[in-house]
């Protein structure tokens, strides 16, 4: 059985229909803010056409419309029933999988407890995090949130807000009162963008729907460091202004690294000594020892002088300044002309490939 339902409304780019199936996410984020909705209509309406052996797509282009096409086996058959004819268990693509098929080997990172009265949020939160090596567990609301934290000891607890009969902000404030619970993290995943009222009561972490999965396993990452990407240490956040220190902190822990954070080179060089990071970000004008200075104390030790340093400074390098950092960093940003993506992404490629020194 197929059947189209067509509009002729403003269309859609490539771009933005590449994004129309995928969970917490809308063709514009406008949308959102203007209509409402969560981003999940069509794609729980693949995942019943997918589970019915079926699928749903759709073609459109700016100015001329939308058309989605709805094709469905005339007789469904149960996979679980041990056959394999009817819709075919594999055209279930993620949702079904096929009848009789190895499954995979199951995650054994940290355990995510996520609680949500929605249980099309569990399999979608599910699926998106053990692909990131998490095991999960869900709880279908308040009580049983707590409860469930109780007997599992989670790593982590991400907690919805808008929930009956008891909201998240209660469940937070029962965990954090909790003393076999409080040093459990918890990250609010919600609709309600009220960080504030969150980081106040105990949360660890928010993230706003519709969800960015990747921001989301980030969060998750920087609270159970052995989950961390390439897991293996820190990155060390060197620089005077603690404001610079904040911004850079928080866009490495977004792309999943664990931070610490040093004032000036005498304290960045006690915690390299101390504990030697994955990588550091230097800024060069500091008080006392400054960046220089720890480029050379690095540079007189074998067992730091490969660490990756990538260097974030305000400073008018002259030439030779750069004859100096030649040979002794991976990378200088200019403080302002890069976004704190770039240093994530910078970060990222001299931890994979680090410039020997």
């Amino acid at each position: 059985v197929t059947f189209r339902v067509t509009d002729t409304g403003i269309g859609m780019t490539p771009d933005q229909l590449g994004k129309l199936f995928q969970p917490f996410s809308q063709a514009d984020a406008s949308t959102t803010r203007k209509y409402g909705g969560t981003g999940l209509g069509l794609a729980i309406s693949r995942h019943f056409c997918r589970m019915m052996g079926g699928d749903v797509e759709a073609t459109s282009g700016p100015g001329r419309g939308s058309t989605f096409e709805v094709r469905l086996p005339a007789v469904v058959t149960d996979p679980k029933a041990g056959g394999t004819g009817g819709g075919g268990a594999g055209d279930g693509g993620d949702v079904a999988g096929a009848a009789g098929a190895t499954a995979a080997p199951a995650p054994t990172g940290p355990l995510i407890l996520v609680v949500d009265d929605d249980p099309v949020v569990h399999d979608l939160m599910r699926r998106a995090l053990t692909k990131d090596g998490f095991r999960v567990e869900s709880a279908g609301g308040g009580d049983e949130g707590v409860r469930r934290a109780r007997e599992l000891r989670p790593d982590v607890i991400t907690l919805d807000v808008m929930m009956p009969q008891k909201d998240g902000w209660r469940v937070l404030h029962e965990l954090k009162a909790d003393p076999d619970l409080a040093d459990v993290p918890v990250v609010m995943v919600t609709m309600l963008d009220d960080k504030q009222i969150g980081f106040s009561l105990g949360a660890s972490g928010y993230v706003v729907k519709p969800v960015d999965f990747d921001k989301l396993a980030g969060v998750l990452r920087r609270l159970t460091p052995g989950a961390a990407e390439g897991a293996g240490g820190h990155v060390l956040v060197v620089d005077d202004d603690a404001n610079h220190r904040a911004m850079q902190r928080r866009a490495l822990e977004r792309a999943g690294y664990p931070v610490a954070e040093a004032a000036d080179g005498e304290a960045a060089l006690a915690a390299i000594r101390q504990s030697p990071p994955r990588a550091i970000v230097l800024d060069l004008l500091m008080p006392g020892t400054d960046g220089f200075g720890v480029l050379a104390a690095l540079r007189t030790d074998p067992a730091l002088r490969a660490i990756p340093v990538v260097v974030v400074t305000g400073r008018d390098l002259s030439s030779t300044d750069r004859d100096a950092l030649r040979g002794q960093v991976d990378k200088v940003l200019q403080k302002g002309g890069h976004s704190l993506d770039d240093l994530a992404a910078t970060v990222k490629a001299a931890v994979a490939a680090p410039t020997a020194k």
